[in-house]
């Protein structure tokens, strides 16, 4: 019954494609002209269905576009704000945040482009 179980819950992981609940997928990472100091930086978020992305900060300029479904993000010092496909936002260095997939059913996908010091980490997780 175990092995049984252990198989569905792996193949249950494997089509849906999430066995973590957030995935960063790094898709470019340039040196910007004329700003040595400073990298750009895109990747695509993805958010299992009602997971959340933790308490975190980023030490570069962030930019969101949210691809598809929808997410609650929590900023420190401000009220929850709800974004939808198709939204964007911008998160300026150090801004802590969290950001929770709203649907218990369907992914949320978002577009991040960063602006930051060379050197630095991405993502600062924060307890």
């Amino acid at each position: 019954m175990a092995v049984g179980i252990a198989v569905g819950w792996l193949t249950a992981a494997g089509v849906s494609g999430y066995r973590e609940p957030v995935k960063r997928t790094v898709l470019l990472r340039t040196d910007l002209a004329g700003m040595e100091a400073q990298e750009g930086v895109m990747w695509l978020v993805e958010i299992a269905p009602g997971a959340a992305t933790g308490k975190h900060y980023h030490p570069g300029h962030e930019f969101v576009f949210v691809l598809e479904g929808a997410g609650q993000t929590e900023m420190k010092g401000k009220l929850p704000a709800t974004m939808q496909a198709g939204q964007a936002a911008y998160l300026s260095p150090g801004q802590v945040h969290k950001t929770t997939n709203t649907s218990t059913t369907a992914p949320a996908r978002a577009l991040v482009m960063y602006v930051g010091a060379k050197g630095q980490p991405l993502v600062v997780p924060l307890q």
